[in-house]
């Protein structure tokens, strides 16, 4: 990463902030940190992004025809057909399900003691959540005492956007009901709860029937989908706002808006900290796999005219406002996108693991003895 990339990023994040760069380095020196040791965790940061990029990302090869038989399917499954790795709503419909998970980490280079923990942990997490105690609170409060636990709500996927490991485990599994057993992955073990499933968001009367022709056409049909036109405020994360303190300022937003002493349009011009900003926080008419999961399950929760709670993504802190719903032709180009995205996200782990291995079985290990002068790096 060369000094002008970084000068460069730097600069945008002041521009995104409303700051100057004079501004900027004040708000770092606030948190106890110095200007160059900010630059030097961004310079790791891009580093690692790029070569997590190159060394992971590059592996994931995602054919033509695997779109076109990603979008096959699943439009078969809109039809009726149903997908090879799915479970009917009751009514017979394709359904998407909101899953959430305790992951206990115990990857194989973890020894036989340590994977004994691990597993006895997700057991015992497994039984506090089958019993009258809150998921979410027991996956926080496991997280809090214990930073390798990480609790995660996966949002609304289709089944084959699932792992298989996942699916296979909560596939009878009703609303609001935890898996019988631990799941085991290569990474370690997963309590999963089932928070809910819905029929898919596209009518099964609006895509036609897949025909032996449609089966064999690298030219799949159009379909109709639900779009949403919503808005929001976003809090970048950011040296200098703790996720306590996003949330807090989001909320007072949001008791704003709902008290109607504030236009949750001119919070979005004054406060956000994304480039929808200047129009009132309005991202435009979305469809599904448009939002990241985190944003777009918050935001399928919502009435018209509603305001969320404040929700957490990749992006930083964000309240939702929905404007409206409408049903709209998704064309092919659309669905290619969705579908490359879909296939993409369901091979990274894999590739991601593979990755991990690689290092692990080429990684040396040298023991310095601080005693012996000889043994120390040169």
């Amino acid at each position: 990463v060369t000094n002008k990339e970084l000068d460069k990023i730097i600069a945008d994040i002041a521009d995104k902030n409303k700051l100057t760069l004079a501004e900027l380095k004040v708000k770092i020196a606030a948190t106890g940190s110095s200007y160059e040791r900010y630059r030097q965790m961004l310079r790791d940061d891009v580093i690692l992004s790029r070569y997590r990029e190159r060394e992971v990302e590059g592996k994931i090869k995602i054919s033509d025809a695997e779109i076109d038989n990603f979008i096959i399917e699943r439009n078969r499954a809109v039809a009726g057909g149903g997908l090879s790795r799915s479970a009917p709503a009751a009514n017979g419909e394709p359904e998407e399900i909101d899953v959430a998970q305790i992951f206990i980490p115990a990857d194989a280079s973890a020894g036989a003691g340590a994977q004994a923990q691990a597993k006895k942990k997700a057991e015992v997490l497994l039984r506090e959540a089958r019993g009258d105690v809150d998921f979410l609170q027991l996956g926080a409060m496991a997280a809090k005492d214990n930073p390798k636990i990480k609790f995660q709500e996966l949002g609304y996927r289709t089944p084959d956007r699932l792992p298989q490991l996942f699916y296979e485990a909560i596939r009878n599994t009703g609303s609001g009901q935890v898996a019988n057993a631990v799941v085991k992955s290569p990474a370690g073990y997963h309590v999963l709860k089932v928070l809910d499933r819905r029929a898919l968001a596209v009518g099964a009367a609006q895509v036609p029937q897949a025909t032996p022709q449609d089966e064999t056409s690298s030219v799949p049909k159009n379909i109709k989908v639900t779009q949403t036109l919503s808005r929001h405020i976003l809090l970048r994360s950011r040296a200098g706002l703790s996720d306590q303190d996003a949330e807090r300022r989001l909320a007072g937003y949001r008791d704003q808006v709902r008290a109607k002493t504030a236009d949750f349009g001119d919070l979005a011009k004054k406060y956000s900290e994304d480039g929808s900003a200047a129009n009132g926080g309005n991202l435009g008419w979305m469809g599904p796999g448009d939002l990241v999961p985190e944003f777009d399950q918050a935001m399928n929760r919502l009435q018209i005219g509603e305001v969320s709670n404040p929700v957490k993504t990749e992006f930083g802190w964000h309240l939702i406002q929905v404007l409206e719903r409408r049903e709209a032709e998704l064309t092919v180009e659309k669905q290619r996108q969705f579908a490359r995205a879909a296939i993409r996200e369901r091979k990274f782990e894999q590739a991601y693991q593979d990755w991990l291995r690689e290092i692990r079985d080429t990684a040396t290990v040298k023991i310095i003895n601080a005693d012996d002068p000889a043994s120390s790096p040169r």
